[in-house]
């Protein structure tokens, strides 16, 4: 108890924090630019007539033509953040509308996504905005040291997300199959310099081995100072590379920037100097109207109740992708348990899912066109994921209820195929969906995995 109570009264620089605060605001507001620029939020949220819900967050939908200002708010909001003005509120209308867009649609889930709502979650509670922010002109007070917990906390999420990706990718497909590179890989014929590597046999293997010993080993060459350089320089490296072979937006620019954090105060302190002189000329303005009183420790209020607070957060976080061990199958078959478990691009589905609708007193029947309801987008999500399969069979007979179709049961037939395997049933076509309802318990209506994948 008394080294937790020492460690917790340990303080540290706040130029790390705030070259943080710095750095996410400014990658979510290009993010937030960049998803508006590429027209996605017609496309992926005004556009499509169903969206698939969360469990639990059913009443979370795309707010028509006021999405535009849902994006808008969050855009602002990082801009805000950014540079440290009014953050409190800031960060709060960040994480609230960041993770509103995300909970819209399930079908556009990324990994990286729900790390930037939980990273922002927690950010709510740090100090970020006590040095070299303009709420510092507000308080007309800066703190050169912030408790040394706020920093660790960051830095362990980051940890969760690496280690557990690497221990994710310790699977007989990933390694001794290399799937799905092997399938991705070839694609890439095209790409200046590496399109012709990507076509050797043993690229896939080497990629599957190195990527699985790259994320279980990053957070200890972060941490430990002799190899924090070496360590940064492989994050750099490889997020480059996986930035350049696939189209996972701005993922690995916020991890190359989130990792800084790891560095000593120096480096941060050096940041902040160039910072300034870049925005000399309106500091200066800023200045002129109030002056900073530069304060030694900022000490957190109401510690006892947040520490408790954030202690059970982050527990959450470590605990929770282990959950699919409560459900029997295979994981990547099932997918019970597979989201907000940092599994990043570890399989490629394929499905196909033929919806049929039944009279269940007459036994007439017709089969639906999905292009009719989903994009193709959201079609292809739907036909491999079983949690989709069985909102859209409610969905389809809702809508078929409401034309006035009577006794309505809704059957799929469906197919799919993992990391390379041939397709195989994926539902049973036996059962009625309409009378399902959606819950944590384990799916038995999914068939049995005709493979073995040994790992964790």
């Amino acid at each position: 108890m008394i080294s937790l109570n020492n460690y917790l009264n340990k303080t540290v620089s706040s130029a790390p924090l705030a070259v943080f605060r710095i750095g996410f605001g400014i990658m979510m507001f290009l993010g937030i630019v960049r998803f508006w620029s590429y027209g996605w939020i017609e496309k992926l949220y005004i556009e499509p007539q169903f969206h698939f819900t969360y469990y639990g967050f059913e009443w979370v939908r795309p707010l028509g033509d006021y999405t535009y200002l849902l994006f808008a708010i969050c855009g602002l909001s990082a801009l805000m953040v950014a540079i440290g003005y009014k953050y409190r509120i800031a960060i709060i209308l960040f994480f609230l509308s960041f993770t509103y867009i995300e909970l819209m649609d399930k079908t556009t889930y990324l990994n990286h996504y729900y790390f930037v709502s939980v990273l922002s979650f927690l950010m709510i509670f740090l100090p970020a905005n006590r040095f070299y922010a303009v709420d510092c002109y507000a308080f007309a007070k800066a703190y050169k040291y912030i408790p040394r917990w706020t920093i660790d906390s960051i830095k362990l999420l980051i940890c969760i997300v690496y280690f557990y990706a690497g221990l994710a990718k310790i699977n007989t497909d990933w390694l001794l199959r290399a799937m799905p590179l092997k399938m991705w890989l070839p694609s890439k014929y095209d790409l200046p310099v590496f399109g012709s590597l990507m076509q050797e046999a043993w690229i896939p293997y080497a990629m599957s081995w190195s990527g699985m010993l790259y994320d279980l080993s990053i957070p200890f060459l972060l941490i430990f100072r002799k190899t924090r350089w070496l360590g940064f320089l492989l994050v750099v490296v490889f997020h480059v590379l996986t930035r350049i072979l696939f189209p996972i937006g701005i993922f690995p620019w916020v991890m190359i920037v989130s990792c800084l954090i790891f560095f000593e105060p120096a480096l941060h302190k050096k940041i902040i100097r160039i910072l300034k002189k870049l925005l000399s000329p309106i500091a200066s303005w800023y200045g002129r109207k109030r002056k900073i009183h530069l304060v030694n420790v900022y000490r957190t209020r109401r510690a006892r109740p947040l520490y408790v607070f954030l202690a059970l957060f982050l527990s959450v976080q470590i605990l929770l992708p282990w959950r699919y061990l409560l459900y029997p199958g295979e994981l990547f078959w099932t997918e019970e348990g597979f989201r907000f478990s940092w599994r990043v691009m570890l399989m490629e589905k394929m499905g196909y899912a033929q919806y049929r609708i039944v009279n269940g007193q007459t036994g007439e029947s017709f089969l639906v066109d999905n292009s009719d309801f989903l994009t193709s987008f959201q079609e292809k999500q739907m036909s491999f994921q079983p949690d989709f399969i069985l909102q859209y069979a409610h969905f389809l007979g809702d809508h078929f209820k409401a034309q006035g179709h009577e006794n309505i049961e809704v059957y799929v037939d469906s197919y799919v195929a993992l990391n390379g395997r041939l397709s195989q049933p994926y539902i049973n076509k036996n059962v009625d969906l309409y009378k399902i309802k959606e819950s944590f318990q384990h799916k038995d209506w999914i068939l049995p995995f005709n493979d073995e994948i040994k790992g964790l």
